[in-house]
């Protein structure tokens, strides 16, 4: 599920790159243009999407080895979730407008509602109605679109001039070709990161039920951790985007700057958290008999909470490089970092259990922050009177 659905977050992420930059340089007629021209393309990836892999759903499942008895429950959950991708890619569309002018706290307020939402529509199809994980799907999907709806009536009522016009709309093959270039090289780097999860995942489905459960309510845990992180990378994104659109590279490096000052003040809170309350936490999703997978799953947390400095940094890094236009860097990055843990976890993991993936995955932080690092000081020693309008890529 995370695979596809931030395959069309990372696309939502790229475009999100180019309306800063727009935004930045004042021109509000090719941010309606590139409004439409990502409202199009992403709409009819997510269609392709969904389609494919609602009709290959089982064959996934097998592939990652998911056991026989847990199938039928994946399987009507998924389904509904695939199948409302297009969903999911309006709501991060519209979100990402907000973001690329910089007003994250309503795209925040709009998001807490879906969430309250989810929850409301979680205890109806779930506790009252009976529906399972199926009913689970159907809540975060409706959840979703109520989302993408208040987006777009915000958008329309405070924004008008943001969204496309009659005359916005059009073949602009200029703007298709920069947007498939950010959105999928975005969408790659995304995609490389999750299938890199799939393949822990297999790994992890190796250690039977007792480690699925541990792993699945660690990586819960470490979901909410991480949102700090990539929040405070496109934040990042955003600043140096539009910095970058008004030609002002003085700011373009202070965003980088405070984003990692930022970013490294919340991750010791966060680190600290994960280390010292791991055990109250994985009981919010594992009962007190499961005393192996709870084992499993502290040992997890507090591991892998040591390297959480190396995460948050790599974030603001990220952000910066997007946001400068530099994908393939964030791309190469991300990719580095999951090749190395998910074949060092499929070699250790019989040996050392989840202790692996959560050692694997601290050393592929450093080595990618180590790889982003060396990019900057190569890119910062060049011409920093980069145009407005230069495509790294």
């Amino acid at each position: 599920m995370n695979l596809f659905i931030f395959i069309l977050d990372g696309f939502c992420a790229g475009i999100t790159v180019i309306l800063g930059q727009f935004y930045g340089s004042g021109d509000r007629k090719k941010y309606r243009e590139e409004v439409f021209t990502a409202l199009l393309l992403g709409m009819i990836i997510a269609l392709i999407i969904s389609g494919v892999c609602t009709v290959f759903l089982n064959p996934i499942l097998n592939l990652i080895h998911t056991p026989d008895e847990l199938i039928p429950y994946a399987e009507s959950y998924l389904f509904i979730i695939l199948a409302g991708l297009p969903f999911t890619c309006l709501y991060n569309l519209l979100s990402g407008i907000l973001r690329s002018i910089g007003n994250t706290r309503v795209a925040l307020s709009f998001l807490a509602a879906a969430i309250t939402m989810n929850i409301a529509l979680d205890f109806l199809f779930i506790g009252i109605l009976r529906l399972g994980t199926g009913g689970a799907a159907a809540a975060t999907i409706l959840s979703q679109f109520f989302s993408a709806i208040c987006c777009f009536l915000y958008l329309r009522d405070t924004y008008p001039g943001l969204l496309c016009r009659r005359e916005d709309i059009g073949a602009h093959k200029d703007l298709m070709i920069h947007t498939l270039r950010y959105g999928l090289i975005s969408a790659l780097q995304a995609s490389s990161l999750y299938i890199g999860k799939i393949l822990v995942q297999g790994s992890v489905n190796t250690l039977g039920t007792p480690g699925i459960a541990a792993y699945t309510a660690a990586t819960r845990i470490e979901g909410f951790a991480n949102s700090f992180g990539d929040s405070g990378g496109n934040a990042v994104s955003v600043m140096v985007s539009q910095n970058l659109g008004a030609g002002n590279h003085d700011r373009v490096k202070k965003s980088l700057f405070w984003g990692l000052m930022l970013n490294w003040t919340v991750c010791v809170v966060i680190s600290l958290f994960m280390f010292f309350g791991s055990d109250p936490a994985l009981r919010l999703f594992l009962s007190s008999s499961d005393e192996l997978a709870l084992y499993y799953g502290n040992s997890y947390i507090r591991l892998i909470s040591v390297f959480y400095i190396f995460c948050f940094t790599g974030s603001a890094y990220m952000g910066y490089f997007k946001g400068q236009g530099y994908m393939v860097i964030a791309f190469c990055g991300t990719t580095l970092h999951i090749i190395f843990r998910a074949i060092c976890s499929a070699i250790m993991i019989g040996k050392m259990g989840l202790t692996a993936v959560a050692l694997f995955s601290g050393l592929g932080w450093i080595l990618c922050v180590t790889f982003l690092t060396v990019n900057f000081i190569r890119i910062a020693g060049q011409n920093s009177n980069i145009p407005s309008s230069h495509d790294p890529n």
